[in-house]
């Protein structure tokens, strides 16, 4: 059961000196205004289809695109755009395969006959306001004004105890923690308007955790440089076991993620169904007004 945000631990702005006593929290300060009316996030996510095409003599795969975007305004009313950006063969051997099947620019049935509705075309997206409890920031399960998320701790030992401590009012037990921890400070990269020195703090913190590893340089599918950071999980044991590896590439010098992406393998095959690569192709702030995203 997903569970809902709860109220905050403690307030950050007002009363911050109790706040800074209990979570680490730094001195009150006077929060850096907004660069912008937005902060807005504009992220290509592709996954593999489940189902295989064409003939059981000649199948070949698909690999579905889509694009997504939010805008935080920093009263915290959000936004959210998405467009299906269409379906295209995963690779050189299933493009050959898809030609040999006609080109087709629609699919209705897989191979196993399994209903779908695939179309190689841009759908026509759209953009909604984001209905919420409150118009906050949602964080490790606790609701933050724009101010408080300035204030979050930019310590790496500090930011983790945060968090930490805001995982065991939201129920997350000793066992769960670390992911909790490996799944929330990266947020903190493109997800909330932090200022930098917050981001840094994130990505250090995330790199002293258990199952964290640095990955040297790398570039994303755009080609953008930035150092990898490596988080891989498993469970499970012989034919159940499953192995979760997740790579992150960041932009060390803005502190912003580039892209992350997902592998998964249960039994030691893949399993590209829960797999999946998101760049982000802009994090930070803008004053266009949300729109529905560009299928390009």
């Amino acid at each position: 059961m997903t569970r809902k945000p709860v109220n905050k631990l403690i307030t950050l702005g007002a009363g911050l000196a109790v706040a800074a006593t209990a979570l680490g929290a730094p001195p009150a300060a006077a929060a850096a205004p907004p660069e912008g009316a937005y902060w807005h996030t504009r992220a290509v996510t592709t996954i593999a289809h489940p189902w295989r095409f064409g003939t059981k003599s000649d199948p070949y795969e698909l690999l579905q695109r889509r694009v997504s975007e939010l805008w935080s305004a920093p009263d915290g009313k959000q936004w959210y755009g998405f467009r299906e950006l269409g379906a295209q063969p995963a690779t050189e051997a299933d493009k050959k395969a898809w030609q040999r099947d006609g080109s087709p620019a629609k699919w209705s049935r897989s191979i196993d006959g399994k209903v779908v509705k695939l179309s190689a075309e841009p759908s026509r997206g759209h953009v909604s306001p984001v209905r919420t409890e409150r118009d906050q920031f949602q964080f490790a399960g606790q609701w933050l004004t724009y101010d408080e998320v300035q204030r979050l701790p930019a310590d790496p030992d500090r930011l983790k105890d945060w968090v930490t401590k805001a995982g065991q009012v939201f129920g997350i037990t000793a066992e769960s923690m670390t992911h909790w921890l490996s799944s929330s400070l990266p947020q903190l990269l493109h997800a909330l308007p932090a200022p930098k020195e917050v981001r840094a703090g994130a990505y250090q913190a995330l790199l002293t955790l258990p199952g964290v590893r640095a990955g040297g340089d790398a570039k994303d599918t755009l080609g953008r440089a930035g150092a990898a950071v490596v988080i891989e999980s498993s469970s499970g044991t012989g034919k159940k076991a499953s192995t979760v590896k997740q790579t992150l590439i960041v932009d060390t010098g803005r502190m912003v993620l580039l892209s992350q992406g997902r592998a998964v393998a249960v039994g030691g095959k893949a399993f590209g169904a829960k797999s999946y690569n998101e760049i982000l192709v802009e994090v930070g702030w803008t004053n266009a007004r949300p729109a529905v995203p560009a299928p390009s």
